[in-house]
């Protein structure tokens, strides 16, 4: 299987430069060494690397952990939360849905307490009169 070291190194740039981040705040993030991060971003020294120096990297850059080792091999990268298998991860995003659609309903829920408590406490102070 082919490997794309440079491919590696363009998306860690461009994720390093989106981000504003220097090299050594990458290192920090990821527990990899700064030598390490060095020699990936530049592409100075082409060798294999351990597959959770990679998968540090990427949860470091706010990516899936197998988004660098997916550019590596020229495969598409997951997004955060995929899986790779496509039932389980359109249940994820129907969950997902679900809970967006739960949280809007409770919102709508206290709103309408709040509302219901304040006409009450109305109602009571003008009994009390």
């Amino acid at each position: 299987m082919t490997e794309n070291w440079a491919a590696v190194s363009k998306a860690i740039n461009e994720r390093v430069a989106a981000l504003g981040w220097k090299q050594r705040e990458l290192a920090e993030h990821s527990h990899v060494s700064q030598a390490i991060v060095r020699e990936i971003q530049h592409h100075t020294v082409e060798r294999k690397r351990s597959a959770r120096t990679l998968e540090a990297l990427s949860l470091a850059l706010g990516w899936h952990p197998g988004h660098l080792a997916a550019v590596l091999h020229g495969r598409k990268p997951l997004a955060s939360g995929e899986t790779g298998d496509e039932a389980i991860d359109t249940i994820t995003a129907r969950l997902s849905a679900i809970e967006d659609r739960l949280g809007e309903i409770t919102d709508r829920l206290d709103t309408i307490a709040e509302n219901l408590s304040a006409l009450l406490r109305g109602s009571e102070r003008r009994d009390t009169r």
